[in-house]
């Protein structure tokens, strides 16, 4: 409901039906300490969620790619926010599990109240689509 925010959601709707079973595509509208539970049981995890735009560092539409790893991250402050090194830092402390993992982020243009992406962030869907593809084929020979 926040217009690029949605950019994620498309992505994991274009990739629904494009994997066997053993993809699993989950929708949350933010992380939690259960997730840790579902991400101990996978070989790879991919985040994927919009970015505010720092002019200095990115444009709207821009695609960034991480590698992030658990037990790397700070303390958390409050239970209620966590961000996916903290959701992987939980796996390994409670299960042993210690998932490859990518952060992947869309520089959004527009935040405001509405359900339709900015033209930047939709011209971009494709390419993270692609990009999402490659690294569970990837993981998956």
């Amino acid at each position: 409901m926040r217009c690029d925010d949605g950019i994620a959601w498309r992505a994991a709707d274009a990739l629904e039906n494009k994997f066997s079973s053993e993809v699993e595509i989950l929708r949350l509208h933010q992380l939690t300490p259960e997730l840790a539970d579902t991400v101990r049981n996978c070989r790879l995890v991919i985040f994927v969620d919009a970015a505010s735009c720092d002019a200095s560092q990115s444009e709207p539409g821009m695609i960034r790619l991480e590698e992030i790893r658990g037990g790397t991250s700070e303390p958390a402050r409050f239970s209620h926010v966590l961000s996916p090194t903290k959701v992987l830092d939980l796996a390994l402390q409670l299960y042993g599990a210690s998932p490859r993992a990518f952060v992947i982020t869309v520089t959004g243009e527009n935040f405001g109240h509405g359900d339709s992406l900015s033209a930047s962030v939709a011209s971009a869907l494709p390419e993270l689509v692609a990009s999402i593809e490659h690294l569970i084929r990837e993981s998956n020979p």
